[in-house]
């Protein structure tokens, strides 16, 4: 239960604090930026890796929960408490920021930009979020998510895809943090783009890790 609990105050936490500096860049516009947005959605994860990584493992996202057990390095009966307690999370976290705030800026909710389209995002979401499961997979212990560097590693990671992507497709990575503000806004037309792209994207991945850490290492050629 502990570890149920850790995932819904850390998904809690990320998305109060990320969709949170959406809104009070939404607010007082130009105050956050998208770059600040960026680095309040890194800066977040990588606080979290390191407070709940030793109980729960930091997943906070049913994307990355999913990956793990793909790969056998979660456990099954785990799987739906995991993703129950992450979305619950993602949901009173915005149900609180509507308290504070009412429906502004759509709660911080993901969407394409203006012009853009479904399938823009669509793509743009499974390719962000295979190369944070790449990320994951690679500094994790088994289905844990601590160690020294994790929290630098992922929470760079999202900051760094958050300031590029973000305008364009909201940079979700997570079914989760899109699915709070979209339940709580009513904003659900395209939710399921960043419900389905980023299970895609974990499972593509958990892949790319498989193919390259069952290559035998590179040989040093003489020079």
């Amino acid at each position: 239960m502990n570890r149920y609990i850790s995932e819904f105050l850390g998904t809690f936490f990320l998305v109060f604090a990320g969709t949170g500096a959406v809104i009070a860049n939404t607010v007082n516009p130009g105050t956050v930026t998208p770059l600040g947005i960026g680095i309040v959605f890194g800066l977040i994860v990588m606080v979290i890796i390191y407070t709940i990584g030793e109980y729960s493992g930091a997943h906070i996202n049913p994307a990355v929960t999913i990956a793990f057990w793909s790969c056998g390095r979660f456990a099954g009966k785990d799987v739906l408490p995991y993703i129950i307690a992450q979305c619950l999370g993602a949901i009173v976290a915005s149900l609180v920021l509507r308290f504070l705030f009412g429906l502004v800026g759509s709660l911080g909710g993901t969407a394409p930009y203006s012009g853009g389209t479904p399938f823009q995002s669509f793509v743009l979401e499974v390719i962000l979020t295979s190369l944070l499961m790449y990320t994951v997979m690679c500094v994790s212990t088994g289905s844990k998510e601590v160690g020294t560097l994790a929290g630098i590693a992922i929470g760079g990671l999202i900051a760094m895809e958050a300031i590029f992507a973000g305008p364009i497709c909201g940079a979700s990575m997570n079914p989760a943090r899109s699915l709070g503000p979209a339940l709580v806004s009513g904003q659900m037309d395209v939710l399921w783009v960043y419900i389905v792209a980023p299970i895609l994207g974990a499972l593509l991945g958990v892949v790319f890790w498989k193919i390259s850490r069952n290559n035998p290492s590179p040989v040093q050629e003489n020079i």
